[in-house]
């Protein structure tokens, strides 16, 4: 597309030429439609709007130098849309489903895929709610299922330069026994807050703390939270964390690079002790923090001295990348060319 700058893009929504539907009636899935329309008809009681019955998920297409279009991990992305329409009591878009919705919204939108070397990418959106019509508090007997596409650039708008966050005492993402490992839009608005006013005082995100004791990190409302200590990769473990597909793919690499990895409860004083300390997720891939204030207390933890991301997290930002882009032998098998 000629009139896009690409190296421009902010990470926001910019129209392309289709985007393909499904639907679940009568016990089964329907064969899958191509809309060019961003709109659809949506019931006034549909389960979606009133209860929550929603999850999306968010994944990337990249052009190489090559010419050809690539998907990372797609298969994690349809396996843990189920897992989040299982836990909202949705019906369940089959893996089948799931990629020919998403390798066909990417045919289709051809054009929009940003050239090798701008920054870019083409975002993949699937989305599944509940659509049936129910007034009572009960799951529907019908959904809808749907994937667009549309060019992005980085998520903060540092890039891939370090960033200040901020600790949220006073706002919980999600209940440890909720729906915070699911990918639903409900943890995104319980984050909204916080993270908005994470936003007006300098920030670029809130850090959310485990919402029974307040004692440990949990994850930024974007993102999921690591730290470098050494030679180890440390990344909390929580139930309300959503299993960031990112995340896993980084301590694949550190292991691969030598690195230990620790995946447990991180209190929030061991941020004294990190070397680098990042958050990571599709959207923002690794986002370097040089800066941590806690809201209440004032405690500030700083990284990244000379003002730039450490090493350790510049190695795994490239080596993810260069795979993302085939510009990395990939040994993991996480890359799909998309014909």
């Amino acid at each position: 597309m000629e009139d896009i700058e690409w190296g421009k893009l902010p990470f926001g929504y910019l129209k392309t030429d289709f985007n393909v539907r499904a639907y679940f009636r009568e016990g089964e899935w329907s064969k899958l439609e191509i809309s060019d329309s961003e709109y659809m008809p949506v019931h006034i009681a549909a389960t979606g709007l009133h209860y929550g019955q929603q999850a999306f998920e968010g994944l990337k297409a990249y052009m190489g130098k090559d010419g050809k279009i690539r998907l990372f991990r797609w298969e994690d992305n349809a396996k843990r849309m189920q897992d989040s329409a299982n836990g909202l009591l949705m019906a369940v878009p089959p893996c089948e489903l799931f990629k020919e919705a998403v390798f066909s919204v990417v045919r289709l939108n051809r054009s929009f895929v940003p050239p090798y070397g701008t920054g870019a990418s083409l975002y993949i959106r699937p989305l599944l709610f509940g659509s049936g019509k129910r007034v009572g508090v009960k799951p529907a007997d019908e959904y809808m299922f749907l994937v667009f596409v549309t060019p992005v650039g980085p998520y903060f708008k540092e890039g891939f330069n370090p960033v200040s966050i901020q600790i949220a005492r006073d706002s919980d993402r999600a209940a440890p026994l909720g729906t915070g490992r699911y990918k639903v839009g409900g943890n995104y608005a319980a984050s909204l807050m916080a993270g908005e006013r994470a936003h007006r005082e300098g920030f670029a995100s809130a850090l959310f703390l485990d919402a029974r004791e307040k004692k440990y990190i949990d994850e930024a409302g974007p993102a999921n939270f690591f730290g470098i200590k050494g030679n180890t990769y440390v990344t909390p473990a929580s139930e309300s964390i959503l299993p960031s597909i990112t995340n896993k793919s980084l301590m694949q690499l550190a292991e691969s690079i030598g690195m230990k990895v620790e995946r447990r409860k991180v209190p929030v004083e061991e941020l004294a002790e990190f070397d680098e300390v990042g958050a990571c997720g599709t959207a923002a891939v690794i986002s370097p923090i040089r800066r941590i204030v806690d809201s209440v207390t004032g405690q500030e933890y700083k990284y990244c001295k000379d003002g730039k991301a450490g090493e350790v997290s510049s190695k795994l930002y490239r080596l993810l990348l260069g795979i993302q882009y085939g510009d990395e032998p990939d040994p993991f098998g996480w890359v799909t060319v998309v014909d």
